[in-house]
């Protein structure tokens, strides 16, 4: 018997079931699964035998899962009831046991959990691998200099591994939100909440909640159902640390370029014309700059499902799942082509020296030196701004310009070498503070996330 008396409508199927990408969840539900068998036995609800025939059965659900001889049926509306339904056929009646005392609301909800924060930690893994490639190319490069832009304007020289190591710094603090996601966001056991108002058999969610490795269990049965504030947090995650890695991409697709030609990508990590034999394209650096308004896009339209959605599960919050998976795929997928194309990038020195060696970099070193001379600094600024606009005016170098301003201590600041070593305030370019820098972020690698 059913409640309903028609059969559901084929596009309703369509829009309804999420068995083509939720399947991806059949470990964490077969780990929720045999917490729950176990939990139920130690309670009371379950025998002994029957727990034991519950997880035998689920040990033949797993390898069919992993050899990938499971089969889907049309009915099979989520891998949750799939799941069911295959341990219901393998062990008989009792497999319709293993749901009492939940619902499916506080079992997906448990599922997302153990993803998410599974994922979360991987994400750690992979920022951890990326900013280690980072740090040793740094090593690799301390005293090579190279134009510091604003505005894409040259503006001052600094050291490559300088820059290098602004990555590193972005992607410590990316190791941190993730963390967050891990083991703050994902700290409460789901399950048991049952479907919003909890359960009518005695469970021990503290017992669950222990083998699946949450920090306890979620207060209030209503929110259990409810939350999924650790998807968007991971969202969030993923979407800053892909904006990071844009901006990698796109530096990297600059300096790439035959107007820069301060680096060549590896072979592996570029592709070529189909119809331009000379043409090496950075395809793998565009693609890292274009996948962060994707996974934005994904955390948008999340919140928009959620935005103004009454308590407690909604079938809208069905929408969490390929957003989630999607970002998961791109953020892991953009963290390794961005520590492949950095582990084989071929830096040119001399390029990057030229382009670092227009003596207007200057400009600012000399404008300093009339303040610690006593004069305003916005006075020094239009002095020194003349000067320059002579040297662009005749096409000279700022060194020619014939001016009372440029005596032999400004000359002397000309020469490139001093324009690097003067920033030696803390956090600044010099080479000293450059390997003060490296060490620290060695440490701060080194150590576990806070």
């Amino acid at each position: 018997m059913s409640r309903f008396a028609e059969p559901q409508h084929p596009a309703f199927r369509a829009i309804h079931f999420s068995i083509d990408f939720d399947r991806r969840l059949w470990p964490q539900d077969l780990a929720g699964s045999r917490a729950h068998a176990r939990m139920l036995a130690s309670t009371g609800v379950l025998t002994d035998a029957e727990r034991d025939e519950l997880l035998r059965g689920l040990d033949l659900v797993e390898t069919e899962l992993r050899e990938d001889t499971f089969t889907i049926l049309p009915d099979d509306e989520d891998i949750h009831l799939a799941v069911e339904r295959r341990l219901t056929e393998l062990v008989g009646p009792v497999g319709g046991k293993l749901h009492t005392a939940r619902s499916r609301n506080d079992q997906v909800a448990t599922d997302m959990a153990l993803f998410t924060r599974g994922e979360a930690l991987l994400a750690i893994e992979r920022i951890d691998a990326l900013a280690g490639t980072l740090i040793e190319v740094a090593a690799a490069h301390l005293d090579w200099p190279l134009p510091g832009y604003t505005h894409l304007q040259r503006a001052q020289p600094v050291y490559l591994a300088h820059h290098l190591l602004a990555y590193v710094w972005m992607l410590l603090r990316d190791r941190e939100r993730f963390h967050f996601v891990a083991t703050r966001s994902v700290a409460n056991l789901p399950l048991g909440a049952g479907a919003l108002a909890g359960v009518n058999f005695p469970t021990d969610r503290g017992l669950v909640a222990r083998e699946l490795g949450f920090a306890g269990v979620a207060p209030n049965s209503i929110d259990a159902v409810s939350n999924r504030d650790f998807i968007l947090d991971y969202l969030g995650a993923a979407a800053t640390c892909l904006t990071h890695l844009s901006r990698l991409g796109a530096e990297l697709v600059l300096w790439s370029s035959s107007e820069f030609g301060f680096v060549r990508l590896p072979d592996a990590w570029s592709s070529g014309s189909s119809i331009m034999p000379q043409k090496k394209n950075p395809d793998a650096a565009e693609l890292l700059r274009a996948k962060a308004p994707r996974v934005v896009g994904s955390l948008t339209g999340f919140y928009g499902a959620l935005h103004a959605l009454p308590l407690t599960y909604n079938k809208d919050m069905q929408e969490d799942k390929e957003a989630l998976f999607d970002a998961v795929d791109t953020l892991d997928l953009s963290l390794v082509a961005a520590r492949g194309m950095i582990d084989g990038a071929v830096f040119d020195r001399e390029r990057m020296a030229a382009a670092a060696s227009d003596d207007l970099i200057a400009a600012t070193d000399i404008a300093d030196l009339y303040v610690k001379r006593g004069m305003p600094f916005r006075e020094a600024h239009g002095i020194v701004g003349g000067l320059v606009r002579e040297a662009v005016s005749n096409g000279i170098p700022l060194a020619e310009v014939q001016s009372e301003h440029l005596d032999a201590e400004a000359r002397s600041l000309l020469a490139q070498s001093s324009w690097l070593e003067s920033k030696d305030s803390e956090g600044g370019t010099a080479s000293g503070r450059v390997r003060t820098q490296l060490e620290l972020a060695r440490a701060a690698l080194a150590a576990p996330p806070a």
